[in-house]
Parts: C-alpha cells; sequence; structure tokens
C-alpha cells in the first residue's frame, strides 16, 4: 500500500481551482448550521455501542430549497434511494436508475469544477478529450457495479460505498461519507450523531469547518470514525476523487494536502477500474499551526 505522502505542487494546485471554482459549496451559518456539541469517545470496530456526546442532531439547519433548486444537488438526491443496503445483496439497476445516473453525470459534466478536474485529466494523459468519453469514464468509475462480498452477485459501486454507504454482514457500516445524505438520514431518525473526533487542537473542528471527523449510529450500528466534506457539492467531491483516482494505480493513494485553509489527508482505495471508497480526513485547519 502507498503511504501518506505530500501532494506535489501541481495536483495543489487544481484541487485549489477546483475549491474556488465550487461556487454550488452551501455557506456555513447561512445556508446550513451545525452543532458540533461533544467530543466522542473511543469505540473499537464493530461495537455498536457508543456514549452519545451529543444529545442533538448535528445538522440544525439546511437550505433545502437549495438542496432542490440547484441541478446537482437534486439528481443527486435522486440517487441515494437506488441501492440495498447490505454487501452480498445483488443490486438490481432499473431502467429508472440507469436514467438517473446519466443525469447526474451530465448535471456535474457542466459545471465548471467537473471541467477543470477534465482539462486537468486531459493535459496528464489520463482522461480522453472527448466530454462524452469522459462521461462515460466517470460512469464506470462511479457506477459500474463489481463484487464487494465475494460470496453474492454484484453488490456494489463506488458511488454506493462513497455517498450513500453499506452494511457488512449486518454489523459494521462502510462508507457514507457524504454530507447530504448524512443530513437526509439524520432528518428521517436513522442517523444518530454522537460526537465530533479529533486528537487534538489541531483537528478540532470549529461549525464553520468544511471537514469532519465524526462517529454516528446509522439504522442501529455505530461507526466509531467517520469523515466527510461538509457543504460541498457533490460535482467537488467527484472531481477531487476522480482526479486521485486516476494520478495512481495504486491499490489504495493517500495524499496530504493543504486545500483552502484545510491541511487534508485525501484517500482513494481502487477496486479494479473503479473507485471501492474515498474520503477526506481533517488534519487542520482554520490557519493553526501545522
Amino acid at each position: 500500500m502507498a503511504k501518506s505522502q505530500q501532494a506535489n505542487p501541481e495536483l495543489k494546485d487544481v484541487l485549489n481551482q477546483l475549491w474556488q471554482l465550487d461556487t454550488n459549496r452551501l455557506k456555513p451559518g447561512t445556508d446550513y448550521i451545525i452543532s458540533l456539541q461533544g467530543k466522542a469517545g473511543y469505540v473499537a470496530q464493530g461495537s455498536n455501542s457508543a456514549r452519545d456526546k451529543a444529545s442533538a442532531p448535528l445538522f440544525k439547519y439546511v437550505n433545502e430549497d437549495k438542496l432542490k433548486s440547484i441541478k446537482t444537488y437534486a439528481y443527486f438526491i435522486s440517487l441515494l434511494d437506488n441501492y440495498e443496503m447490505s454487501t452480498g445483496v445483488s443490486e438490481t439497476v432499473t431502467t429508472e436508475e440507469l436514467k438517473e445516473n446519466r443525469l447526474f453525470i451530465d448535471a456535474i459534466a457542466e459545471t465548471s469544477v467537473m471541467k477543470c478536474a477534465h482539462k486537468y485529466l486531459v493535459k496528464k494523459g489520463k482522461s480522453p478529450v472527448d466530454p462524452a468519453q469522459f462521461k462515460k469514464q466517470l460512469y464506470d468509475i462511479w457506477f459500474r457495479l463489481y463484487h464487494r462480498d465475494r460470496s453474492g452477485g454484484e453488490d456494489s459501486c463506488g458511488f454506493e460505498h462513497v455517498f450513500v454507504g453499506e452494511t457488512k454482514f449486518g454489523k459494521e457500516i462502510m462508507g457514507l461519507h457524504n454530507w447530504v445524505h448524512f443530513y437526509l438520514q439524520e432528518k428521517l431518525g436513522n442517523v444518530d450523531y454522537k460526537g465530533y473526533k479529533a486528537r487534538d487542537n489541531k483537528d478540532t473542528p470549529d461549525e464553520d469547518d468544511h471537514v469532519l471527523n465524526l462517529q454516528f449510529s446509522w439504522k442501529g450500528l455505530v461507526k466509531p470514525v467517520g469523515s466527510s466534506f461538509i457543504g460541498v457539492s457533490p460535482e467537488f467531491e467527484v472531481a477531487v476523487f476522480t482526479i486521485i483516482f486516476l494520478m495512481s494505480t495504486e491499490k489504495m493513494t493517500s495524499v496530504v494536502v493543504k486545500v483552502d485553509e484545510y491541511l487534508l489527508e485525501l484517500t482513494v482505495y481502487r477496486h479494479g477500474g473503479s473507485i471501492g471508497t474515498s474520503f477526506p480526513k481533517l488534519l487542520s485547519s482554520n490557519n493553526r499551526d501545522l
């Protein structure tokens, strides 16, 4: 496995360009309000009891009008109910769901964020110049089904794992690194936020931070440590992790990079020609001493 490495200046530059171009990112304190509450304690992987250090939900408010009116969010949300929660259970993809996948890819491909990512990947020889071929490449990376649990059929894909989340043997949460899905599941009562995760004052978050390490339960199962961008657009996340995925052939790639005021560790696991998982981890924020 590749160890975490400092991102090269060129990669740092393009990721910061994506950040600048992410005009669909929601503004903390205005478009959404989070409540960090207490610091979560240690929970062993596979244990489903966690002391709740947050009596209230993580999200106090989200401007749902923006989630409905901004096309990429609206199409993203339409995808969230398309998957079986448990690995080992084959996915059945309907014609309607295939159409939803393509509408989402079409919508993100039109954004400045994804156009910038495409231009960079073409320059690096990692993506085809033709926009239609690039969209097919994105589709294969994020939506092509594969076997995560060898005992079953094609039960997973990158999009499902990263953004929707899955359970392993009904005992363990995998993935679920997306703030919109987290918010919607919390609103339904399926997610219970347990508190933020931090080792020291460098990765202790603020309520206006756009990255959070956290602990939560989902439908009764506990995720001891999770991490997610907060407020960023779907196209930003897809662009960032697509670039990291395509710029490496390692099974696991982890880069440390300063994006805006955040020192992040961005990790991508490969599953053949698709993404197995990808997630950000906050190392430091708000220009604290690194």
